[in-house]
């Protein structure tokens, strides 16, 4: 049998512990854990690792959320979405497992998310990188290096379903295509310098982006729809299929290509 995972440790109940801190010791606890777990899965089918890798991640997350934050609602891919968080002035919107096709692969693409919305905004962030070693957060923000303005543009998209408006949109920048796995992953490259853009369009929801977008603002990145318009999280229905993330100064060309293609394809 695969090791069980256990909640984190740590007193996560202590006066002190700030939203962001609780963040990265929850994501990073929960992306440990994965990784334990998926050292000991043997020759179980991808599905099963899948499964397994969800319940997880969420039980991790659930356990310590309950201990260190027990007032606060909680919206999550993995467990049914309670309606009481639409009053709620405080929601944890988390992803145990942001790519779980890459992790059952054993691969290191993937991520686990934790953010908290508060009173309209996003507040705290984390997205643990288990595959790299690292958790991005809000604060400390990431710094994110600088880049070759000669060098073409590089977009991360999809390794496997890279959606036609990033295609496109990519087309018309003369940006080189990065492929890789999940969602957070990707915004996480443009944090990191290792691409410069993420263009997505269908198919993704809040909890896809919370703890993303967090950090790439909080590193000083452009984060918005693609028609330039907030996003908006803690919404009745948590589907929010569009995103934009990219440095400061790219935003504007990438939203005039954006809305060109768009036009274009009509």
């Amino acid at each position: 049998m695969p090791p069980q995972p256990q909640p984190p440790t740590r007193d996560l109940d202590r006066e002190g512990l700030s939203d962001v801190d609780l963040a990265v010791e929850l994501a990073g606890t929960a992306g440990r854990a994965l990784l334990e777990l998926r050292s000991g899965v043997g020759d179980l089918p991808a599905d099963e690792v899948k499964k397994r890798g969800d319940a997880a991640a969420q039980q991790v997350l659930a356990a310590g959320l309950a201990v260190a934050r027990p007032g606060d609602a909680v919206l999550s891919e993995e467990a049914v979405d309670d309606a009481t968080r639409l009053d709620a002035s405080r929601v944890w919107i988390i992803d145990p497992l942001d790519g779980t096709r890459e992790y059952s692969e054993g691969r290191s693409d993937w991520a686990v998310h934790v953010a908290l919305w508060e009173a309209g905004s996003l507040v705290a962030g984390a997205v643990a990188l288990p595959g790299l070693g690292t958790v991005l957060a809000t604060d400390p923000a990431a710094v994110t290096p600088s880049r070759d303005a000669a060098a073409p543009w590089r977009m991360a998209v999809s390794r496997s379903r890279p959606p036609a408006i990033a295609t496109g949109v990519a087309q018309a920048l003369g940006a080189d295509l990065v492929a890789m796995g999940s969602a957070g992953f990707k915004v996480a490259a443009v944090v990191r310098g290792e691409a410069d853009l993420y263009v997505h369009g269908g198919g993704q929801y809040e909890w896809d982006s919370a703890a993303p977008v967090a950090v790439a603002v909080a590193a000083g990145l452009h984060a918005s729809r693609l028609d330039g318009s907030p996003l908006r999280y803690n919404q009745p229905d948590p589907y929010l299929p569009d995103l934009v993330v990219c440095r400061p100064e790219m935003a504007e060309r990438v939203l005039t290509e954006i809305e060109r293609v768009q036009r274009d394809v009509q």
